[in-house]
């Protein structure tokens, strides 16, 4: 019995809402209370550790929403914020030292004498970086109380023991591979495989793949692949190769090409993208197989819709993604999800 009307929220990359309610109802079985384009209500359990195993989701908490939660009212009853911390820190998934509480107004009264309730209630520091996030907001009319159940976001993936600079996101990974529908193909292949986020994702949640080849040419990216790909057991599994995108190797045939194309910082000044996109294209149109998808993640949208116009290529998804890259500050980055015409 959930007696005080708690709520479990799940957050995720605005865009990627269908895929997290797919996972929800393949992995759960929790009732999808409300839908957002960045996030899930559901109801509350106290078993709610069982999503964690989700994939898209960025993190998981536990909420109170109502039209009473604001600061002033939260200073005169601590219990309630109390109740949910205790939810969390009793089921003891994981140890907390220190707390954040975010929340507009943070130097006010109200918020300080919250502050020092939770140090002394739970014996917590406050931390800029916190292992406990709290979140007090005010939504239309209503207020809502989030509280993190885990310190790190469920975006962060163990096996990531090196990474690049602008990696993809393993959420968004996971995605780009569902809306690839990889679950029932069999060879799978990813151009500009980078630290081999892709790779990885789709090997560790689709056993059915017989083949997973990522290349680069880039040694120092290969370099932190094999290390990612070891740290997830999964070295007999992925096979990393060195190859120029411009020498059109000959690798193979497969059911699903995928690739986060290269564009901005991230590339060379001297880089030609247009050059490279129509090269990944050619690429693309010989080496995959007559019935299968091709995958892409990309900022430069229009210019692969360009090359793509060129080519026999429809797109079959279009999906739009808003990355907080940080304050104030956002991409609009796609997915597209292509088959041979």
């Amino acid at each position: 019995m959930n007696e005080n009307n708690f709520k479990i929220k799940l957050s995720f990359t605005k865009g990627l809402n269908k895929i997290v309610i797919k996972e929800v109802k393949e992995k759960t079985s929790y009732e999808i209370l409300e839908q957002g384009v960045d996030f899930v209500y559901l109801n509350f359990d106290k078993d709610f550790e069982k999503l964690l195993v989700l994939k898209s989701v960025g993190s998981v908490s536990i909420v109170l929403v109502g039209p009473l939660y604001n600061p002033t009212y939260l200073s005169k009853h601590k219990s309630v914020l109390k109740e949910i911390i205790d939810e969390i820190i009793n089921k003891k998934i994981e140890k907390f030292s220190t707390f954040k509480i975010s929340c507009a107004g943070s130097d006010s009264p109200e918020v300080k004498s919250i502050v020092k309730y939770i140090k002394e209630e739970f014996k917590l520091d406050e931390n800029v970086e916190a292992d406990l996030k709290i979140n007090i907001a005010k939504i239309n009319d209503l207020w809502e109380i989030s509280v993190q159940v885990t310190r790190r976001p469920l975006s962060f993936r163990s096996y990531k023991i090196s990474n690049m600079s602008g990696a993809m996101d393993p959420t968004i990974a996971y995605a780009l591979n569902e809306y690839c529908n990889i679950g029932e193909k069999k060879t799978y292949l990813n151009a500009f495989s980078g630290s081999a986020t892709l790779l990885i994702e789709a090997a560790l949640n689709n056993k059915n793949l017989d083949a997973l080849v990522g290349f680069d040419n880039n040694k120092s990216h290969l370099t932190l692949a094999y290390q990612n790909v070891k740290k997830a057991g999964l070295i007999r599994r992925i096979k990393l190769l060195e190859h120029d995108i411009y020498d059109q190797p000959k690798i193979g045939k497969f059911d699903v090409i995928v690739a986060d194309l290269p564009f901005g910082m991230v590339i060379s000044k001297n880089e030609d993208l247009e050059k490279m996109y129509t090269a990944f294209v050619h690429f693309a149109e010989k080496s995959l197989e007559k019935k299968g998808v091709l995958g892409v993640y990309t900022n430069e949208y229009e210019l692969f819709k360009q090359v793509l116009d060129l080519s026999k290529w429809k797109i079959i998804k279009e999906v739009e993604l808003k990355l907080a890259t940080n304050i104030n500050s956002y991409l609009y980055p796609k997915i597209f999800v292509c088959k041979k015409i």
